[in-house]
């Protein structure tokens, strides 16, 4: 399993980006930074994004709201199963006929 680190802070983020920005190459920043030149290419195909320059991917804030509605449709998913056993254990002890709810 790859070793994980907490994530950088945005302020060195934007720093190494502006850095790039002006003519670093991600191999010089990485070697004087602790982050890789991977890393620090990812970070500014991101700002791209986030900037407009690129539309190849998902700005930051489309990536919150995905992450945020996949979170809410678990959720959603979750209270309907709950209401049908909790209907299903009703109708069993009310007498009433159940409905077969295979959705």
């Amino acid at each position: 399993m790859p070793k994980t680190r907490p994530p950088y802070p945005p302020q060195i983020r934007a720093r190494l980006i502006e850095l790039a920005r002006r003519g670093r190459t991600p191999e010089d920043l990485g070697r004087q930074f602790e982050p890789s030149a991977q890393t620090i290419r990812n970070w500014l195909r991101q700002a791209d994004r986030d900037d407009g320059r690129r539309a190849d991917g998902l700005t930051t804030e489309e990536r919150a709201e995905v992450r945020r509605l996949r979170r809410e449709n678990k959720t959603l998913r979750e209270e309907r199963e709950i209401l049908r056993k909790a209907t299903a254990w009703f109708a069993r002890e009310t007498g009433l006929p159940s409905r077969d709810s295979s959705s």
